[in-house]
């Protein structure tokens, strides 16, 4: 069984894949896991800036430093 590899509350940053609409430099806050779709692992994540939702899969986290 796969895991999550970031906690809920853990700060990340966001890279989109090519053509979806991102603000460059912002941080996000894991808020929720949720189940494989595919065969990845999918995350809620909320802007720090705005408060903005959206479902991102694991590959495109990273850990803000």
């Amino acid at each position: 069984m796969t895991t999550h590899k970031f906690p809920v509350g853990q700060a990340v940053s966001f890279a989109p894949d090519r053509g979806q609409l991102h603000t460059g430099g912002e941080t996000f806050t894991i808020v929720g896991l949720l189940p494989v779709t595919g065969d990845a692992l999918q995350y809620r994540i909320k802007s720090q800036t705005d408060g903005h939702e959206r479902v991102v899969r694991e590959e495109q986290l990273a850990v803000r430093a």
